[in-house]
């Protein structure tokens, strides 16, 4: 198996339990990879081959456009629109993180992470 990967895709949204929060909004940072067979399309060359990285950016930014109190509910929301979307996708590592969290200290940022298979 083989691995697609983005890297610190930047989001800034308003997530979170704080009314503050919802008001203002506040940066975020998602990690997502997702695990596929990329044999065909490294022989054929054509994007149909494969997973495209495009369309993994746009569902997270269209997922987290979606308000949520918990960071693991937008995570679940990007798993499953790529599962329903993307047959080729065995396994999908997504990570959330909220940048600057409002804890009453300096804290760069809170990350959750979610895995699942098919």
């Amino acid at each position: 198996m083989h691995k697609i990967i983005l890297n610190n895709v930047r989001v800034y949204t308003n997530h979170g339990c704080l009314t503050e929060e919802e008001l203002i909004g506040s940066e975020y940072r998602v990690d997502l990879e997702v695990t596929t067979d990329l044999t065909k399309s490294s022989q054929t060359d054509d994007l149909n081959d494969t997973v495209d990285y495009v369309y993994l950016n746009k569902v997270i930014k269209e997922e987290m456009a979606v308000r949520s109190k918990l960071l693991e509910h937008v995570a679940q929301r990007i798993i499953n629109r790529i599962f329903t979307d993307e047959n080729m996708v065995k396994e999908i590592q997504v990570k959330v993180s909220k940048l600057n969290p409002p804890l009453g200290g300096d804290v760069e940022m809170v990350t959750i992470q979610m895995e699942q298979s098919r």
